[in-house]
């Protein structure tokens, strides 16, 4: 009769679960041993990781032989390999990680030679716009405006104009439509047309 603790070997074995590894850690910088919150705890062979709490503790589960990958912004990319040789499911690790330091390109700034020049140059350089200002220039009314005078309808848009004028000749069918010659708006324009001279005989040479 097979025990308890066979039972459970068997299992792990069958199942695959005597690889797995409980692992736990904290995450420190190297020169002054201060934990690093939120750093990137990443294995890259199988697409799993964590992140660390703003203690620098970090756990995740894993298997042994795993790359683990540790990535935080201004540090240097640290790996470290889980042991296969480990005969318990647990594992701790601590992590040192260095400041890395980045070397950007000299700028040289240099006065403007003259008070007319720098007038000249601030009053004729094309200075691009940012973002900002491009989104500013988009909205403006005039813009908005035009937009919308020359762009064409969408399909709703016609859909919609389409539908009110099948709803218009519904409306009217079996009997005369009303004649605009009892509008007052009607009359209004045709007043305002005739003040223009739009009614005028044009003369030509």
């Amino acid at each position: 009769m097979l025990s308890l603790q066979s039972l459970s070997f068997v299992s792990r074995a069958q199942f695959g679960f005597d690889d797995m590894v409980e692992l736990t850690g904290v995450v420190m910088s190297a020169d002054s041993l201060r934990y690093l919150p939120f750093v990137n705890v990443y294995i890259p062979g199988r697409g799993v990781g964590t992140t660390s709490t703003d203690r620098g503790v970090f756990s995740l589960i894993a298997q042994k032989g795993d790359t683990l990958e540790f990535t935080s912004v201004g540090y240097r990319k640290k790996r470290y390999v889980i042991p296969k040789e480990l005969s318990s499911n647990r594992y701790s690790v601590i992590q040192l990680m260095v400041q890395d330091t980045f070397y950007l390109p000299a700028t040289i700034i240099r006065p403007q030679l003259s008070k007319e020049e720098f007038d000249k140059a601030f009053k004729t350089w094309d200075i691009p716009d940012d973002k900002y200002e491009t989104a500013r220039k988009n909205t403006e009314y005039q813009t908005m405006r035009m937009l919308a005078f020359i762009m064409p309808n969408d399909g709703r848009e016609s859909q919609h104009i389409y539908q009110n004028m099948q709803v218009s000749k519904n409306y009217w069918a079996g009997q005369q439509p009303p004649m605009t010659i009892f509008s007052p708006l009607a009359w209004m324009e045709f007043f305002k047309a005739w003040k223009r001279g739009d009614y005028r005989r044009k003369k030509y040479k």
